[in-house]
């Protein structure tokens, strides 16, 4: 099943029908461009929400506590 999509600029959109109908494999190095530009911003709220989750995440500590009641007061 394929299904053509127009989701380029007009300018992007021209250079790529062109360079594919002459032979030219510039067109699939733009569309790998755009989806490098469209990966990076997913990638770095990963990265930050990774990170993020590596330092505030509960951590299972023991405190060798006797059985003695606690005063909640």
């Amino acid at each position: 099943m394929h299904t053509e999509v127009s989701a380029q600029c007009a300018m992007c959109t021209l250079n790529a029908e062109n360079s594919v109908k002459n032979g030219n494999t510039q067109g699939k190095g733009l569309n790998n461009g755009i989806l490098y530009l469209l990966a990076a911003p997913y990638l770095a709220v990963a990265g930050v929400g990774f990170l993020w989750y590596k330092k505030y995440r509960k951590k299972n500590v023991n405190l060798n506590m006797k059985d003695q009641k606690i005063n909640l007061n």
